[in-house]
């Protein structure tokens, strides 16, 4: 299949629009396709999605921006894609919003929408690309220039997002890794072992798991290791590429261990190796475990960056991974999307699991004015703020009193300096009961480092009328998971793994600005689809 662009097409005499009375064009022309066909669709780029097409003369793919703009579609109003299908074929809206009402026929079939995700998918995979995201964030900046939104304020927040798998138990993951190596075996008619034929019944799970009442868990966790052990001898090679094998491996590397004579043991609950990392359920191998809030959560975390001024907000950029990942992690990534310049400095607010030192360096590097509303960890003394050090941190030129120090000795892993300072001054300061210096016969000496005045500075900036300010806006940004939950059902997403998961969020924070737009035109009646877009 050769890629084409959609030059747009000529409406003709034919276009389904003419049929139309003028009441109905009226209501057309108020209804949220007037705006989607306007500010949306044309601005969807189908140039960097030309990679996944071929050069050479063939059938011409569907046009690229229908496809996207028919999955924003689907997530702005609820649709399956079946439901999609027969929208855009029997909906006039949908088909002026697309601009395709001159068409004979609409170019949209059940396969077009799951052929295209795969090949994003798989070119992400070769090349690290993300397309979809690329265009969503493209498209978030077009909206942004339309509501008139400046760029030069932002907050961000991350969001756990759940895989929809099923908690399994210890025995149950190994139950489940081992029946399906079986089954495989199975189905390409091969041999298997004798005395494993049960796992293929249909029944067997429960048999195994809940029924058998004779035998604890151990005893049962015990037969089913090896079981799993003879299957990986009789495998021998033949299945090594297949994602049954390969996970039946990872889950025996990652719950047991060998003892001398062969045999796999489970491995106690308290191995260090069962980490958050390990194998959750084989049904989505990419989802990990995180405790956080109070609750254990499967799957993965969202980051959002929200452009915000008095015309309205949109979500500006947002980044998607397994939910181990940090909030200092994805600032990291983030600056470089979000920076600034010297002239037009940005301001992004954030909590305090985004800070520390060395992210509120990398964002002055690349003229980001990082805020953030909490600190993590203990508080310093505040009169380290006072204290003046060198531009590599490695000297202390004033202490809060204006002493130069006698001496200064760096610690190059502790990142500290070690200062003396002249005692009789220190004992005639107003700050020596704050900063606490240590008395010696002749001198004083204190131990401090650059961190501790960045995060002293920090403290006392927390304290001012304009951070303040600043963590009032930041709370704003806590209403954007509740609003993907509820109305986007991210938690339920028809689809498992990281990639493919990551696609559907991206056509849903697509949804999300395109409600924005939505709402700031006030362009929609009572006559639209879709009560939640009043």
């Amino acid at each position: 299949m050769s890629f084409a662009f959609n030059s747009g097409n000529q409406i003709n005499f034919n276009d389904s629009v003419f049929n139309l009375t003028e009441r109905e064009k009226r209501f057309l022309e108020k209804s949220w396709a007037k705006l989607f066909a306007n500010n949306i669709f044309p601005n969807i780029d189908e140039e960097p999605f030309s990679v996944l097409y071929s050069d050479k003369a063939s059938r011409p793919n569907t046009p690229v921006n229908i496809i996207v703009g028919a999955l924003i579609l689907k997530e702005v109003l609820g649709n399956t894609d079946d439901e999609l299908l027969e929208s855009v074929m029997f909906d006039v809206r949908y088909q002026y919003a697309l601009h395709t009402t001159s068409f004979e026929e609409q170019p949209l079939s059940d396969r077009t929408l799951s052929r295209f995700r795969e090949r994003c998918i798989t070119y992400e995979t070769e090349t690290g690309i993300d397309l979809i995201k690329n265009c969503i964030t493209g498209l978030s900046s077009q909206i942004a220039e339309i509501m008139g939104i400046r760029k030069n304020l932002k907050r961000m927040d991350s969001m756990m997002v759940a895989s929809n798998i099923k908690k399994l138990s210890r025995l149950e993951l190994l139950y489940t890794c081992t029946a399906n190596m079986v089954k495989l075996m199975q189905k390409n008619e091969d041999i298997i072992p004798e005395g494993l034929e049960h796992y293929c019944e249909a029944d067997d799970q429960n048999k195994v798991i809940y029924h058998m009442r004779s035998e604890n868990t151990d005893d049962k966790i015990k037969t089913v290791l090896e079981d799993a052990s003879l299957l990986l001898h009789k495998c021998n090679g033949a299945y090594d590429e297949s994602s049954e094998y390969q996970l039946l491996i990872r889950v025996i590397n990652e719950q047991a261990t060998e003892d001398t004579e062969g045999n796999l043991q489970l491995k106690s609950k308290d191995d260090e190796t069962l980490n958050s990392s390990i194998l959750q359920n084989p049904s989505d191998p990419d989802a990990t475990y995180r405790f956080k809030s109070g609750k254990g959560h499967r799957g993965y975390v969202a980051n959002l960056v929200e452009t915000v001024d008095e015309n309205g907000s949109i979500i500006t950029g947002y980044s998607y991974e397994q939910n181990i990942h940090s909030d200092s992690a994805f600032l990291k990534e983030s600056i470089n999307s979000i920076e600034g310049t010297e002239r037009d400095e940005i301001t992004l607010v954030t909590d305090g699991a985004y800070g520390g030192t060395e992210n509120i360096e990398l964002a002055k590097e690349n003229h980001v004015n990082l805020v953030t509303t909490n600190m993590q960890g203990r508080k310093t003394a505040e009169i380290y703020a006072d204290f003046i050090f060198s531009e590599d941190g490695k000297r202390v030129l004033k202490c809060a009193g204006g002493q130069t120090p006698i001496t200064n000795k760096y610690n190059q892993q502790t990142e500290q300096c070690r200062i003396t300072l002249n005692r009789d001054k220190c004992n005639q300061c107003p700050y020596k009961d704050q900063c606490k210096p240590t008395f010696n016969k002749n001198k004083t000496a204190l131990v401090i480092s650059w961190k501790s005045t960045e995060r002293a500075k920090q403290q006392r900036y927390m304290e001012s009328k304009e951070f303040k300010e600043h963590a009032r806006f930041r709370n704003g940004v806590e209403s954007l998971p509740s609003i993907i939950r509820r109305r986007y059902h991210v938690d339920k997403m028809p689809v498992r793994g990281k990639l493919k998961t990551k696609l559907f969020f991206g056509f849903k924070i697509a949804a999300l600005n395109f409600q924005k737009l939505l709402n700031f035109e006030n362009s929609l009646d009572s006559y639209t689809l879709k009560p939640e877009l009043c």
